[in-house]
């Protein structure tokens, strides 16, 4: 993950697109707001490239999670 940096100096250690302070979930917000790539990228600066680190961050941090089911209550 070249494109992403976890530094507790910036933005209180949130993952953010390398060389920036625009934080990984500012990102997939304006994806799941409706945003174009291009229009990310125009808004905060960043590259297609840095878009689609941060879905793979995303789409990461999700394959690491564990789901475990609740045994119903009788």
């Amino acid at each position: 993950m070249e494109r992403i940096l976890i530094d507790p100096k910036i933005m209180h250690g949130k993952p953010v697109i390398r060389g920036t302070r625009v934080p990984v979930d500012v990102i997939l917000g304006s994806l799941i707001g409706g945003m174009l790539y291009e229009e990310i990228e125009n808004e905060y600066g960043v590259e297609k490239e840095d878009i689609i680190a941060a879905i793979e961050y995303a789409a990461k941090f999700i394959l690491g999670e564990e789901v475990h089911r609740l045994k119903a209550k009788v």
